[in-house]
Order: structure tokens, then sequence, then C-alpha cells
């Protein structure tokens, strides 16, 4: 792991799993825009010096919240939205549960799930890549629960689509496995809960290799992410805006 990499984490009292994709190197020469996209947890926690500096200094303008509604009532939509960013509500699960994902043999369960997150919600996941490429200023949040699955995927389509190599796309997803234990110590103190033990934090941890077989799916299946994106919606139009926003 590079230190550009580790560079990218964003410290805040309320996040614990917040980086910014600015920094990641694109194929041939460049890289990613610092202060575009920013992937995070959920927001609920943010304290007024966090709002204040994701409003001011990183000049968020739009948070893409990728949770259900039963999420949304539990938790809570954040402060930034109550600070007055626009929130796009773009659930990658269907409240009525999870449809069916065509069977493939080998499939971890985890990679079938994120199968499922384009089958089931296509149109809010090409939604998504499309809500960051029309941004015409500012940063974007995207966010989950734990902001590692619903999330990671997401940004693992965008990184694809403009060009960030495959090692590095799933370099980028899997470091949020070193703050699986952070996160889960700020829930469980928040609720008066002990900490799972090491097996359970190590289950949530994301791997590497779920990506990388994600990734081979669609290059399969779809002839890759951004074929994926095309044939669900995401036009050359939006295509280019997305490279233009996001290549430095």
């Amino acid at each position: 792991m590079t230190d550009s990499v580790v560079d990218r984490w964003l410290t805040f009292d309320g996040l614990a799993n917040a980086r910014d994709i600015g920094g990641l190197p694109l194929e041939g020469r460049g890289h990613v825009r610092s202060g575009v996209l920013l992937r995070t947890e959920s927001l609920e926690g943010l304290s007024p010096g966090d709002v204040a500096r994701l409003t001011g200094e990183i000049g968020v303008v739009q948070v893409l919240d990728l949770r259900t509604d039963r999420e949304l009532v539990e938790y809570g939509a954040g402060a930034l939205a109550d600070a007055g960013v626009e929130v796009h509500r773009l659930s990658f699960l269907p409240e009525e549960g999870r449809g069916a994902v065509s069977p493939v043999g080998h499939t971890d369960p985890t990679v079938a799930g994120y199968l499922g997150y384009l089958g089931d919600r296509a149109q809010n996941v090409v939604a998504g890549v499309r809500r960051i490429a029309a941004a015409d200023d500012g940063a974007t949040v995207v966010h989950c629960a734990a902001g590692k699955d619903r999330t990671g995927v997401l940004v693992a389509l965008v990184e694809s689509a403009v060009g960030v190599p495959r090692d590095q796309v799933v370099a980028d997803y899997a470091l949020s496995a070193t703050r699986i234990d952070d996160l889960f110590r700020r829930w469980t103190a928040e609720r008066g809960e002990p900490m799972p033990e090491a097996a359970e934090l190590d289950r949530h941890r994301p791997r590497a290799e779920v990506m990388e077989s994600f990734l081979g799916l669609l290059d399969e299946r779809h002839g890759g992410p951004v074929e994926w994106l095309r044939s669900n919606g995401l036009t050359d139009d939006e295509l280019e805006r997305l490279r233009h926003r996001l290549r430095a």
C-alpha cells in the first residue's frame, strides 16, 4: 500500500471511514482530481465542526445516500441534510427484499450481493454516476451505512469509468478493511454494547478478491464496468463529463 493511498484519508469527529478518491492514478498518466468525490459511512455522527469543514473548506454540494428507507427512518438523513446540502436518495437495496441473482457456481455471497445491486437497482446505480458527472462544481459525498459495500460498488464503477487501473480500484475498495474496528467501536459505544469478537469483525472487512471477482464478472457478462453503465442508460456525453470532472 502506497503513501499516496494512505494520504487520502480524511479525519472528522464523526466519521471513521472517510476518504477522497482524489490522487488515485489513471491509466497512462494523470490522477483523479481531489475534492470532487468523497466516500464515507453514514453521516448522522457529524459534529458541527465536521459540517462546517465539509460545507466550507471542502465545498460539499450534494450527498448520494445509498441506504434504504428503513435505514433513513432508523438513523436519520444526517447533519449535512440538516445544513441544507442537497441529498439524493438512491437506495441500492429494494425495500421488499433482494431479488433473484443469476447463479454463478463459485460466486462468493458478497459478490452475489453486489451483482444484486446492479440487477435490482440498476436505475439508481446509474443515477448515482450521473449525479457525480452532473455536478458543476464542489464535492459529492457518497455513503451507505459503513461506506464499504454499496458505496464500494458505486465508487468502483466510477473509478473504472474514468480510467483508474483495476488493481488501484480493488485496493481502494479493500482499504476500508482497516477502519472496521473504528466503525464498530463508535457504533457500539453509542449503543452501550460490547465490541464484537475478532471473527465477527473480520467477517465485515472488505476483501480484495471480492471486488476482483465482481469486476471480473462484469468483464465476462457485459464487456466491463463501462459497458454495463452504457447498456443501462449512461450516455457517452455523461461518461465524458464524468471523466472531465474527475481527471486531473
